[in-house]
């Protein structure tokens, strides 16, 4: 990914870029590749952030978009499962979705759901998938129907307010993001990208269900009580 990333940025010389690479603790050189990478590439602007203790992969993204300096801010998975080339999708969707300075564009592979990877899976794995999408209905994120995909590209302002006001750091920090985007009010639009499945998931698949089902309840039960809110533009404007 990193690699296709630089090839596709390299072609575009109107626009300046950086990519930073949080390493959350990984055990296969991720770090040090990067670095590798970067003296080969040293007209790539490549910082690398590596942790000492494990964040979860919620806090990782916080902490690097939170650290970036771009007015667009890219959040991509490592693992080469999207086409970076799709940015060049999501960056027009959100020109035509943007209002002032906020916008969401979410990378989306819910128009694969009849394909032969999709239907192919386990009968339990589909029942989880569907079972997950009926819980985002309930909590109000079912407006986008691929919450969980790695591929989103926020403005500057939206990704601040957003990620600022992230209380969860687990795998459904996504569905969060998702939830304060309409509670703050900026706009998001979906996004068909291409897809294939990498094999080597670091989730489990019964355990990750039933505590990504609790983080929905969680987060659902703080902000409708009042013990979590969002971080809006004006309140950062006056702190």
């Amino acid at each position: 990914m990193l690699k296709a990333a630089v090839d596709h940025l390299s072609t575009i010389p109107s626009r300046s870029y950086e990519i930073i690479i949080v390493d959350d603790c990984s055990s296969d050189a991720t770090s040090q590749t990067a670095l590798d990478f970067g003296k080969k590439h040293p007209k790539a602007d490549i910082r690398v952030i590596t942790f000492e203790k494990n964040r979860q992969k919620g806090g990782a993204v916080k902490h690097g978009v939170l650290h970036s300096r771009g007015k667009r801010i890219l959040m991509v998975d490592a693992d080469g499962a999207s086409q970076f080339r799709d940015l060049e999708h999501l960056w027009k969707q959100l020109d035509a979705v943007q209002s002032g300075e906020e916008g969401v564009a979410v990378g989306s592979r819910a128009h694969l759901v009849q394909t032969e990877a999709v239907v192919k899976r386990s009968f339990i794995r589909n029942l989880l998938m569907y079972g997950f999408h009926f819980l985002l209905r309930t909590v109000g994120v079912g407006y986008i129907h691929d919450t969980q995909c790695g591929f989103k590209l926020f403005t500057r302002s939206s990704a601040q307010q957003l990620f600022e006001s992230l209380h969860i750091h687990g795998w459904i920090f996504d569905v969060e993001l998702l939830l304060l985007a309409q509670m703050l009010g900026i706009p998001a639009v979906e996004v068909p990208i291409e897809w294939h499945e990498i094999e080597g998931s670091k989730m489990s698949l019964m355990r990750d269900s039933i505590t990504m089902a609790i983080d929905v309840f969680v987060l659902r039960a703080n902000y409708t009580l009042g013990r979590w809110k969002p971080v809006s533009a004006d309140k950062r404007k006056t702190e």
